[in-house]
């Protein structure tokens, strides 16, 4: 039996049904189905002085969101999206933001969210079936239902640099941006990472500051964002076919609201595909993927796409050296996440930006003034670390979570995230997991595949409640069988082809090196999850 968590400073413990980790796109609808729905008492805990997850964090100069506005959005409500109007293709952070405190206060979510209220430690207590929840300031929540919705990119990673405590300029991690923002003017800056935030984020500091030295480790596809302001024809059409909306992009592999073209690279002749691929880049985003139903299933198809964008990269750098350095690109097109950018190739024909290939000049150390490579020294005001996140596993495992018998989240994912469905974790009673490894996530429109997560959670807590079940959890057989699905999904791609793969948590050392997304498609799994649900929840244990 695990010790029950004492409360600090005599405070009284404060119990609810349910308590809600995150106030994100996860964590508010989850309080809304749950709260409205279900009639529960939940109560949503949040790190951050204001709602908005990702949104709330993530500041940075040029954060914007690689998903179309209109796709990335809440679909459960008709009058929502009757009321909200977004104003451009691909929304910046500040309108994103504005967007759920928009929600949260259309459905009165905020008195049920307590801000500055970081979870430190989680224990289930077996004789009272209930989770005993403590916070950085020594509350305690006790509920039966806990529910995680800490978002799949939310823990930071910030590479390990020699001498960094040497640094005597500023240095910033872009998810952990200051709300007042930073003045590059006058400055010499160093980014380091050509990620999907790095290829947001350089354009802007190059345009603000006096100079910029990027520092790249992987070279990186991008695709051009084409982004514009939203007409009036196109938000009425918007309105108009919400449905039909909501119906592709519950229907399609990634959640987006268009939809693969079922035809393969080698079904037309070599005029034809380029002519299909310069067509796409124009039109620009992430539907260039969808050209070719096999560009992420077949090498072969998948050079055609690949070769296309390393000719574009070519064309747009007109600096020999750079334009080699940019594209010498070691991985599939779309095995990593594929970034869309707004000039950032372009960015590179600019006098006051540098650029360093850290394959051929690693980063010895830092110094009081900048970095040092394997060649020379890089004078710097401010340091950029765009080095993305301990992606889907790192949240969770920084809260020290105990489930039955002591046993932590930590012992249980030693060698890669066990889970059922990317829902449960087994061992760990009616604690759910939001888009958590093993679910399409990431892979996807997210706001699409939570939507999915929240509404299946709903409706099985649902059903507990009906049928006088008092604990869920996930049967540890059908947990393993599910890893086996996940491995098997992402082998009959070229995900897991990829050396530094987040997906793989290559980009964390001493990570398990486990394909952690569900690579089989959102549609596909929303199927499952609705099977199982119709079979009685199979592969769930009730008590």
């Amino acid at each position: 039996m695990n010790p029950v968590i004492k409360t600090q400073n005599n405070t009284v413990p404060q119990e609810f049904d349910a308590l809600v980790i995150g106030a994100g796109f996860s964590g508010m609808y989850q309080l809304l189905c749950l709260r409205d729905k279900l009639k529960m008492s939940v109560k949503v805990l949040e790190a951050g002085a204001g709602i908005g997850g990702t949104w709330y964090w993530n500041r940075y100069p040029g954060a914007r969101c690689d998903s179309e506005s209109h796709t990335y959005s809440y679909y459960f409500s008709k009058e929502l999206l009757q009321d909200w109007e977004w104003t451009e293709r691909y929304p910046q952070q500040p309108e994103i933001l504005s967007y759920l405190n928009y929600v949260a206060d259309k459905f009165n979510l905020k008195p049920d969210i307590e801000l500055n209220t970081k979870v430190t430690a989680a224990r289930y207590d077996e004789a009272s079936n209930r989770w005993h929840v403590q916070t950085d300031s020594g509350q305690l929540f006790i509920c039966q239902f806990l529910i995680a919705g800490v978002g799949c990119l939310s823990s930071t990673n910030t590479p390990q640099i020699r001498g960094l405590d040497q640094f005597k300029g500023k240095s910033y991690h872009t998810a952990q941006w200051p709300h007042e923002g930073v003045d590059f003017k006058g400055k010499h800056v160093g980014v380091i990472g050509t990620g999907s935030t790095g290829i947001q984020a350089i354009p802007v500091i190059a345009e603000q500051s006096a100079h910029l030295t990027v520092f790249q480790r992987t070279a990186n596809y991008s695709l051009p964002a084409r982004n514009a302001p939203l007409t009036t024809e196109f938000k009425k059409y918007l309105k108009e076919n919400s449905d039909s909306i909501r119906e592709i992009m519950h229907s399609t592999t990634n959640g987006h609201s268009f939809r693969i073209l079922d035809r393969s690279v080698h079904d037309v002749n070599n005029q034809e595909r380029e002519a299909i691929y310069e067509e796409a880049w124009k039109k620009g985003g992430l539907q260039f993927r969808a050209s070719f139903g096999d560009i992420l299933l077949d090498k072969s198809a998948n050079d055609t796409a690949a070769e296309f964008i390393i000719k574009k990269i070519r064309q747009s750098v007109k600096d020999p050296v750079k334009a080699a350095i940019l594209s010498d690109i070691d991985h599939p097109f779309a095995a990593k996440r594929p970034p869309i950018d707004n000039y950032y190739f372009e960015t590179y024909n600019r006098d006051n930006v540098d650029l360093v290939d850290l394959r051929s000049e690693p980063i010895e150390t830092a110094s009081a003034s900048g970095l040092k490579t394997s060649r020379t020294h890089y004078d710097l005001d401010i340091l950029v670390f765009a080095t993305g996140f301990d992606a889907m596993t790192g949240t969770f495992l920084k809260m020290d979570i105990q489930g039955l018998n002591g046993v932590t989240l930590k012992d249980i994912w030693h060698d890669g995230p066990l889970n059922y469905l990317g829902l449960q974790v087994p061992g760990f009673p009616n604690f759910f997991t939001i888009t958590g490894p093993g679910s399409p996530s990431v892979l996807c429109n997210v706001p699409v595949a939570i939507e999915q997560h929240v509404e299946w959670i709903t409706t099985c807590i649902d059903h507990m409640r009906k049928e006088g079940f008092k604990r869920i959890e996930a049967d540890t057989n059908a947990s393993n069988e599910w890893l086996i699905k996940v491995n098997e999904a992402a082998h009959a791609t070229l995900l897991p082809t990829v050396k530094h793969s987040w997906y793989l948590g290559a980009n964390i050392p001493g990570k398990p090196r486990v394909f952690m997304p569900y690579a089989g498609g959102l549609a596909r799994y929303r199927k499952i999850c609705d099977e199982i649900a119709h079979d009685q929840y199979r592969g769930f244990i009730f008590n």
